[in-house]
């Protein structure tokens, strides 16, 4: 199946009279199988459960495209306040951010200055955090302040997006940072000529990139995917060349297969987002695979 799938579901919601359904009671209880809740004790509380079960975890407070500096300004402190939290009640994970969520799209040097502040928050909480990939108009800012904060320093790590062209060469020139690299296969509807269009082409890119990544020496891998031959082919891979990974899977997304695989005694980093900003998030989920918009459709009738 290609990504047109994708993108009608990503056009359909994207509409102002489909986002008011959503967003009633109803896509509420949708959310919450994706989506940790709106606050920060919600998602402070899955985390104490994740790790019960001996998963970490990567908090997201949801938001993108932030125009305000105000707005800003405030998913910076709300940042800070969730890694008080994490620290105070020893929280194993990190915390994953979007730069447009920081100012990105007001000014670049907003954006390092904001993720400067609290990268410095995450280094005093002794963790990292992951600077998340957004559409492709933001891929060379994203990894410039990503490269000059961690240059500076040194606890960052970044996604990279398969289905792009360009990936091969930033895994390349990013993995010399030093930091950890999340392989996922892209989420955002992209057009032809900046990224791959058909889902066995992307498949096959993530593996020739997976490849890549573990031979990296300076990069940790964090293998973002639900795909079992995936998750296979990155542990024969990694244990051919010795090499330390981690997977890293979404909050809600096969379950009883993320048990699985810390029984096998594998490293799992569960990707728990929270927040009021959820529906973006929410239809990239739906967007993903057609079985979830089932999900949807039992919500709305309330099975």
């Amino acid at each position: 199946m290609n990504r047109v799938f994708s993108k009608g579901v990503l056009g359909v919601t994207s509409r102002p009279a489909v986002q008011h359904l959503f967003t009633r009671s109803a896509g509420r209880r949708l959310a919450e199988r994706f989506v940790a809740g709106e606050q920060l004790d919600d998602a402070i509380r899955v985390a104490h459960r994740l790790n019960a079960r001996g998963m970490s975890v990567s908090l997201d407070r949801l938001g993108e495209a932030v125009s305000d500096p105000a707005a800003a300004d405030a998913a910076r402190d709300a940042y800070i306040e969730c890694l008080d939290r994490m620290r105070s009640e020893e929280i194993v994970g990190n915390i994953s951010v979007k730069l447009t969520q920081l100012g990105l799209a007001i000014d670049e040097m907003r954006a390092v200055s904001a993720l400067g502040e609290v990268a410095v928050s995450a280094k005093e909480a002794g963790t990292t955090i992951t600077v998340d990939m957004e559409d492709s108009s933001y891929t060379q800012q994203t990894i410039d302040v990503y490269l000059a904060v961690q240059a500076e320093l040194g606890n960052l790590g970044l996604a990279v997006q398969a289905y792009l062209y360009r990936t091969p060469g930033d895994v390349a020139s990013v993995a010399k940072s030093g930091g950890h690299i999340r392989l996922c296969k892209g989420a955002y509807a992209e057009p032809a000529d900046v990224a791959i269009q058909k889902k066995t082409e992307i498949r096959e890119a993530y593996g020739k990139l997976l490849e890549q990544l573990i031979d990296q020496p300076d990069a940790l891998p964090a293998i973002a995917t639900h795909d079992g031959d995936l998750v296979e082919l990155a542990a024969a891979l990694a244990g051919e060349r010795s090499r330390k990974f981690e997977y890293q899977m979404l909050y809600g997304v096969r379950n009883s297969f993320q048990t699985e695989i810390v029984e096998q005694g594998h490293r799992l980093r569960v990707y728990v987002p929270y927040g009021t900003e959820w529906y973006p998030y929410l239809t990239r989920r739906l967007a993903e695979r057609p079985a979830n918009l089932w999900f949807f459709v039992r919500a709305m009738l309330g099975t």
